[in-house]
């Protein structure tokens, strides 16, 4: 067996044929077709099929190592001499969580999602400042939104208000048209965080706390032509909700490790 690859290619076509053979028996239906085409392969074809099964578990493979990878970030960033800690983790509900982060584990696209999702579940085996609804509502945000919703999210996190042209300039973005692909993008983006419930427009609030309805200011009477509000609007400011707050809390901030992790490869 080739040390650099624990899967060797002579094994590959037993355990498709295997696995096509078996599932054949399991499913009544698709019984005949699978039999069928587990046997009917010329050899030529084998080849291909080898390399295509070859590919498909080297990546859940890959995908394996990087749930591995997470799970032993978390242990180091945790207390476990901690007994309320050390209970919280050991918890069914905590367990659900886990579970759950596995089992979307497909959206986790990119390293920086992945970091997410690890601080996610460490805030949340060491604090109690949200319930774990809202934390499954967390891990859903990180399969649901695209990085570049994310970075949205960062950018007015601590801005005390921000515009629309303000948020664009702020994740790094140059002029573009109001006719173009990247302008209705971005008021996509907008309008999935709103309705989301993770941004609003800034509004003042009274002592209790409820939200003053805005007046509507009087505007001259103009003539000539008229625009659109801009996707790039300079005047309306944007806010996080108390759930944005949190989840910026909990997915960006990282705990320190404890203990290092070698991520042997």
């Amino acid at each position: 067996m080739d040390s650099a690859n624990p899967i060797s290619t002579s094994i590959v076509p037993q355990i498709v044929r295997g696995v096509m053979q078996t599932a054949g028996g399991a499913i009544p239906i698709a019984g005949g077709f699978l039999s069928a085409l587990a046997g009917a392969w010329s050899e030529k074809e084998q080849a291909k099929i080898n390399k295509f099964l070859q590919n498909w578990l080297e990546m859940l493979q890959d995908e394996i190592k990087e749930k591995e990878k997470t799970v032993f970030e978390i242990m180091a960033r945790i207390d476990m001499q901690d007994e309320k800690i050390s209970a919280r983790v050991e918890s069914s509900e905590f367990q659900k969580l886990v579970k759950k982060c596995f089992r979307d584990w497909a959206c986790v696209e990119s390293e920086e999602k992945r970091a997410y999702v690890r601080n996610i579940l460490s805030n949340a085996a060491c604090s109690e400042i949200v319930s774990d609804d809202v934390i499954r509502l967390f891990l859903e945000w990180i399969s649901m939104y695209s990085e570049l919703h994310l970075k949205v999210i960062a950018s007015i996190y601590n801005a005390d208000g921000i515009s629309r042209k303000g948020i664009w300039e702020k994740i790094g973005k140059g002029i573009v048209r109001e006719d173009s692909a990247d302008a209705d993008l971005y008021k996509l983006l907008i309008r999935d965080l709103s309705t989301g419930g993770l941004i609003r427009q800034h509004r003042e609030v009274d002592y209790q706390g409820n939200f003053i309805a805005k007046r509507a200011p009087k505007k001259p009477t103009t003539y000539g032509t008229k625009t659109l509000s801009s996707a790039f609007d300079d005047e309306d400011l944007y806010e996080l909700s108390e759930l944005g707050k949190q989840f910026i809390h909990y997915a960006m901030t990282d705990l320190p490790p404890r203990i290092s992790y070698q991520d042997h490869q």
